[in-house]
């Protein structure tokens, strides 16, 4: 008499224990645009680094996150420039890459085509909100290690966009400080020193040990530059 309800009993338990079951194992989701928009991101960044722009805009069309950040922290624009991709970098910032984005060592696109002389990209990067006062991994504005490296035309260029040319870096060193102590007082860094002096740079200020960029010149027996740094 009692066998019946023990079987209905048993019945619903194992048809509440299935529905549990259902519960706790859902079917895998479908796959979302957020998958296709990783591997547009991924495209994005090689396209970048190898200078296709062709492929930089395909990949963009796609959904690539133009902020996206690679190896060592880089965006697009940033690998871009590095490797003086000029034709990737001009897509890039013609869709709206932020030029003053750093890298894991505060490379900018801007910073690190001033600091290289990657003059085509550097002007792009003016046109687009680079920001003059934005420092290097040193202290440093991009005019200290293009005045460094005797990069004359990248000197005008930062002079003309208003870059400081007094700024003192974590070397406590200006522009005209590198030029004369890590250039070689060659004609090239001659023109440097007198572009940075047409450009304001006061030879006024010393370095950290109280020396003034005249007297660094002389030391070294850069003549010219002494007379121009005199004159």
């Amino acid at each position: 008499m009692r066998a019946r309800p023990i079987l209905v009993l048993s019945a619903l338990v194992a048809v509440l224990l299935t529905a549990t079951a259902c519960t706790a194992n859902p079917a895998p989701p479908a796959p979302t645009p957020e998958v296709s928009m990783s591997d547009a991101t991924q495209d994005l960044l090689v396209a970048a680094a190898s200078g296709d722009a062709d492929a930089v805009r395909a990949a963009l069309d796609a959904g690539a996150a133009i902020e996206a950040r690679g190896d060592g922290g880089m965006t697009a624009l940033v690998a871009a420039t590095k490797g003086n991709q000029v034709d990737a970098a001009r897509v890039l910032i013609e869709a709206g890459a932020d030029v003053n984005a750093k890298d894991d060592i505060q490379d900018s696109a801007y910073l690190y085509a001033g600091a290289r002389g990657h003059d085509e990209i550097l002007r792009l990067t003016l046109e687009s909100g680079a920001d003059l006062t934005s420092t290097n991994r040193f202290g440093g504005t991009a005019l200290i290690p293009a005045s460094e490296r005797g990069l004359l035309s990248t000197v005008e260029i930062l002079l003309e966009a208003g870059v400081d040319p007094n700024h003192v870096n974590n070397l406590n060193w200006t522009a005209l400080h590198e030029a004369i102590v890590l250039g070689d007082g060659s004609s090239r860094y001659f023109e440097v020193v007198r572009a940075l002096l047409d450009g304001g740079a006061d030879i006024g200020i010393p370095d950290g040990d109280g020396v003034l960029p005249v007297d660094l010149a002389r030391s070294r027996g850069y003549d010219a530059i002494v007379a121009e740094l005199e004159r």
